[in-house]
Parts: structure tokens; sequence; C-alpha cells
């Protein structure tokens, strides 16, 4: 068992909490349900963590912005970048058993 960590923003937008998770940019090659798989696993340990929200994972491939989200806020992080994403990050998460 291995231990992982990972730079999050943890942000409240429109009445929400939204857990920001950047990601390797090898996840935009894994298909629809290996996507889901890492971003539940990720929800597990940010909730067993104490964090409130939602896991939402973000990655650059070349020079495209990247993002699993809820479909209620596509327009948010269409509006964003990795920058934004930098900038706002505020808390670790480390994951045992990763």
């Amino acid at each position: 068992m291995s231990r992982q960590s990972y730079n999050i923003a943890h942000l409240r937008k429109q009445g929400q909490d939204i857990i920001i998770v950047p990601i390797a940019p090898t996840v935009g090659s894994k298909n629809q349900q290996e996507q889901n798989e890492i971003k539940n696993s990720l929800q597990l340990f940010a909730t067993n963590a104490g964090l409130a929200g939602t896991v939402c994972l973000v990655w650059n491939t070349g020079n495209r912005f990247n993002f699993l989200a809820p479909a209620q806020w596509h327009a948010f992080f269409q509006s964003i970048d990795m920058r934004f994403v930098s900038a706002n990050i505020n808390k670790k998460l480390t994951c045992d058993g990763v």
C-alpha cells in the first residue's frame, strides 16, 4: 500500500463546495468508467478527511484544460484554467492505500 498526496483547491462557488484535484494528464487517455473510478476514490478520501464538497478532476493535455465535473458546473470550469487552479491551491489531500 502506498500513500499519495494531491495539492487541491477547496472552493465555495454559488453556495456549493468544490474540491478541485489537479491530476496527471494520463487520466485523459482513460475511458469514462476509469475516470469516474478515480474521481469516486478521491471523493471517498476527501469525505474521510472531513472535506465538504464534490471532487472534480482537472488536467492539461497539451495546451488544453480538461475537467471531470458535474454538468451544472461546466460553465465555471470552462471559464478557468490550470493557472487559476494553481493560484487557488489551499489544501493537501493524502490518500493511503492508493
